[in-house]
This record gives C-alpha cells, structure tokens and sequence, in this order.
C-alpha cells in the first residue's frame, strides 16, 4: 500500500486537527457570527442596511489578505501563520470595545478580519499534510464544521451578550481569538513539506487548466444561500415570525450544530464514494429547491416557513468541506496555500456583498422574492462544478496532489546535510521535515 494510502499513523495529526477546528471555530464567530448582533444594533437605531454593512466589514477586510496569508503558509508554515493572524485579530478586537462610532467601529471589524484571515488560508493545508486522501474528505469535512459551529456559538452567545451592548460581545470574541492562537503555537505542528529534487523543476501552478476555476467559481456561488441563510434567519424569525431573539437564536444555532455535522457526513460520502465533485453537484441542487421551498413559504407567510428555513440552514452549508478537499488535493501541497486563499477570496468576495444587498433587497420586495432570487445562486453552481473532470482523471486531484502532497504518511529520513536536514526522496520531490516537525519521525507519530 503506498503512502499515499496509508496515511500518517498515531495521534499527532488529529490533536493537529482538532486545534485546526478551534482556531477556524474561533475566525468563524466573529468572520460571520456578527449577524446575531443586528438586534442589537438595530435596538441602537442603526438601519437594517447599515446593521448588514457593518456585519459585512469582517468578510471585507478578509478578502485583502487571504492570498497573502496563503503565500505566507506556503512559505513559512502554517502554525506561526495561524498563531500570528489569530492574535492580532483579538488585540484588534479588544481594541474595537473602546471607539465610538460606526466608521471606526466599521475600520476596526475590517483590520480584525483581515488578520484573522490567516486562519482560512492556512489550516486546510494542514489537512492535505496530514491525512491520506482515502480520510480527507471527513478530515476536511471535519474542519468545515468549524463555520456552521462558530455560527451556533455566535447565535448562543452574542444575543444575550448584546442585550447590554456590544462591548461584552466583542470581549468574548476577542478572548475567544487570543486563546485559540496560543493553542496553535503551543500544540500545532507543521507537515513535512515536499521540495523537487535535485535537477527536477518546482510544481507548475495548477491555474493551467480550468478546473480548479471551476471550483473556485461554484464554491463562490453556493456562499449565496449559506450567508443568505446564516445572516437574515435571525431577523426573519424576529421581524417576520414574531420571535423573540434569544430563543430564536438557540434555536439557530441547533440549526448549525446539524449543518456542521452535515459537512462530516459529506466529507463522509466522499471519501466512500471516491468523489467529491459529485456529491457537491447533488447537494447544490439540494440547496436550490430548498431555497425555493423557503421563498414560497414565506411568501405566503406559512408557518411551515420555519422548519425550511432550518433545512436550508443545514443543506446551505454542507458542500464547503467537499470544496476545500477538491482545491487542496488539485493544487497539491507546493501550492495549497495560495490555491486555498483564491479559494476563500472568492467565497468571501461574495459573502461580503451578500448581507448589504439582500438587506436591501428584503426591504424593497420581501423575504419571499429575495429567496426565490438567491434560490439561483445554487442551480448555477451545480452546472459550473467540473464533475465532468473528475470522472475523466478517476478521482479528484489524482494529479497535482497524487505527486505534490507533502504528508499522508511519508517517512522522512533522519541524519544527513550540514544542518543534519532530513530527506526522503518520492516522485522527483524531496520531503523536508516541516517547522516543528522531528527528522525520522513519521508525521502523525504522536
């Protein structure tokens, strides 16, 4: 059995993933848990469309960064990346509970997204160093449910933190970032990474062919109805269905709890179907027909309106960790990080514009309408995903990953070199001993 099969033995890669999940947990409570502030905001007297721009500010300053944080990881390795943007994110936010004013408070949510973008470029390749392909898929499914769980944080939380402002929210938030990074920095351990042996040439950029374009593309276009979903449940229970805030955000948040492991149980399916791309196309027309289930629901003010909205909350959100495995495994590991920041560029790009726009869009032709629009989004990425692709190369990333990952269990020699630097040499590449990482040790030996 190869490496590549095998996979890395012992504990060391799940303790990895698990502080992986906290740290992405911890970006995702306030990249996209802000939207269960807009009662408070709004109690405030900020309008629905200036409480949506605000809750944008995070996602916008996390597209700024996002390829360059992916770069840095591809450079300097993921645990100083992840510990660094995860810290000043929370300094950054600590700092957002003493200004006043919406245009500082709006700077200081942007700079604090930005920082804490290092957290999605970096900690997908974690996965890719780690796992065997046969385990990334419920690996990486793993790791997504850290967006739909810091969501149902967020929805347990900043509800009843908001009712005496945003000062105690944003403490929470803050503190939550701060710990997560000295976790990464204390207990995160970086892959053995892959170099080209001598005489052999670098990765060629994966950007070549059209299929990681394709990928990108659907990946941006279901974020539609997953930050549709996530942003505006709240406030149609509130204002449409008469629900109180609190309740309605416990009950969001079992919501997101089934997502997230809706995201596992895809990563599942396609690592049992040796597929990610079809299970993502099946799920995204999954996500369309619930999203118009939801639009006619509301429009005709039926109280089964509800429980869509809470199918939608699940399905929306399910196709993200099939997404992340599919890029990560195309680009390979010499190129994960940057292939993983166009990746989350593109799906925070609309992610920023999707809260503003259907504010708008709510308060001009209701609920109803705005979700038979976004309904769209989905169908057209199902037609976008490259299933085509992947049925001709026989799995997904068979090339670009089946050479260029750098973990899943390769042995990495001991001794050797003037820096007593080990190597081991596979397919034209050298496999270097990653920061942190122990010549002649196996990564994953825990």
């Amino acid at each position: 059995m190869s490496t590549e099969e095998k996979g890395a033995p012992g504990a060391r890669r799940w303790l990895v993933l698990f502080i992986g999940l906290i740290a992405l947990t911890a970006g995702c409570t306030f990249q996209y848990g802000l939207a269960y502030l807009i009662p408070a905001l709004r109690h405030e007297g900020f309008s629905l469309e200036l409480a949506g721009v605000l809750v944008a500010c995070p996602t916008a300053g996390l597209l700024v960064t996002l390829i360059g944080w992916g770069a840095a990881a591809d450079r300097w390795g993921e645990r100083v990346v992840l510990s660094a943007g995860l810290g000043l994110a929370g300094l950054v936010l600590l700092a957002a509970r003493e200004v006043g004013g919406v245009a500082a408070l709006g700077a200081c949510l942007v700079l604090a997204g930005a920082a804490g973008g290092s957290v999605f470029a970096a900690s997908g390749r974690l996965i890719l160093g780690w796992f065997a392909r046969r385990e990334r898929g419920l690996a990486m499914g793993i790791r997504q449910s850290a967006q739909p769980l810091g969501v149902a944080i967020a929805a347990l939380t900043l509800p009843t933190l908001g009712a005496r402002g945003r000062g105690a929210p944003l403490l929470f938030l803050a503190v939550f970032c701060l710990v997560s990074a000295a976790l990464v920095m204390l207990l995160v351990r970086d892959p053995a990474r892959p170099e080209p042996a001598a005489g052999q040439p670098r990765a060629a950029s994966p950007y070549r062919q059209p299929v990681l374009w394709r990928i990108h593309a659907a990946s941006a276009l279901l974020v539609v109805p997953q930050f549709t979903v996530a942003t505006f449940a709240l406030v149609f229970l509130t204002e449409a269905r008469g629900w109180e805030a609190a309740p309605a955000g416990r009950l969001l948040a079992v919501a997101q709890a089934c997502g997230a492991a809706a995201r596992l149980a895809a990563g599942y399916w396609s690592d049992r179907a040796g597929s990610r791309l079809r299970p993502m196309r099946v799920l995204a027309v999954s996500t369309g027909i619930a999203m118009l289930a939801l639009a006619g629901a509301a429009a005709v003010r039926s109280p089964a309106a509800v429980a869509v909205l809470l199918a939608c909350s699940v399905v929306a959100v399910s196709t993200n960790g099939l997404a992340f495995t599919a890029v990560a495994e195309q680009a390979g590991s010499a190129w994960a990080g940057r292939a993983l920041g166009v990746q989350n560029t593109g799906q925070n790009a609309l992610a920023a514009a999707t809260p503003p726009v259907l504010a708008a869009a709510i308060g001009a032709a209701g609920f109803g309408a705005s979700f038979a629009a976004v309904a769209l989004f989905p169908l057209v990425a199902a037609m976008v995903v490259p299933v085509a692709w992947e049925g001709r190369s026989g799995a997904a990333g068979s090339g670009a990953a089946g050479s260029g990952a750098a973990g899943s269990g390769q042995r990495v020699a001991g001794g050797g070199g003037s820096a007593g630097e080990a190597a081991a040499h596979q397919d034209g590449q050298v496999i270097r001993p990653g920061r942190g990482q122990r010549p002649g040790v196996e990564p994953g030996a825990g």
